[in-house]
């Protein structure tokens, strides 16, 4: 079915990360992790489907979509760059497998923070954020999305991993050591979301620490 929204604001939380609040649907409803098929209601547009995850609140009177813009390809993304208040957008079902099972480790890159930016509000408003822990890889610091809010959401349980680091430092990635290092013992939850290849190869290197496969929540 499709949902005919009106944009209600855009911003930007990064250089090339755009912010779209929008109309709430009646009767809409996600489960925090979520997303959605969204195209553009402008001529040519109707049908240029793109995935995107919720990152408001569940229970919010409108819905909130954070978007890192890709140009130079004239792709989707580039499009939505042009979006401004007043603008609308064709939303479709929801969808997705990301959602919150139980306390764990979580691993983003990139914009692939989405997802776990609405499970952690949910936790947050109910008061459940104690025993999670976020790895967020990024190519360099300008690129995080959101950090000062998820900083104080998880309390010292927030971990940047820059890739180019600035002033000459060494630069980091999620590896090995950095996923034992945070990984704790016992009946953990593990959620991954980045690009396909990063997801790959922390499934594999989380089951390598005999995490079972059940117990890995990614996009499926």
């Amino acid at each position: 079915m499709n949902h005919f929204v009106k944009v209600l604001k855009t911003d930007f939380v990064t250089h090339n990360v755009k912010r779209f609040v929008v109309e709430k649907p009646r009767g809409y409803t996600f489960v925090p992790g979520q997303a959605t098929d969204v195209a553009v209601n402008k001529p040519g547009l109707e049908n240029e489907l793109r995935p995107f995850t919720f990152t408001c609140l569940p229970n919010s009177d409108h819905l909130e979509f954070i978007i890192k813009i890709y140009t130079g390809h004239q792709g989707m993304t580039e499009t939505l760059l042009q979006v401004k208040e007043g603008d609308e957008l064709i939303l479709h079902d929801v969808f997705g497998t990301i959602h919150f099972e139980g306390s764990g480790l979580f691993i983003a890159a990139g914009a692939g923070i989405t997802p776990f930016i609405s499970i952690f509000r949910h936790l947050k408003e109910q008061n459940k954020l104690d025993g999670n822990t976020l790895l967020f890889a990024n190519r360099t610091e300008d690129d995080i999305i959101l950090k000062s809010e998820l900083t104080q959401m998880l309390d010292g349980h927030y971990v940047d991993v820059i890739e180019l680091a600035s002033s000459g430092g060494q630069g980091k990635r999620i590896d090995v050591e950095l996923v034992k290092q945070y990984l704790s013992s016992g009946n953990q939850y593990c959620y991954v979301c980045g690009p396909d290849k990063f997801t790959a190869i922390m499934v594999e290197m989380l089951m390598g620490f005999g995490v079972v496969r059940s117990q890995i929540i990614i996009e499926q």
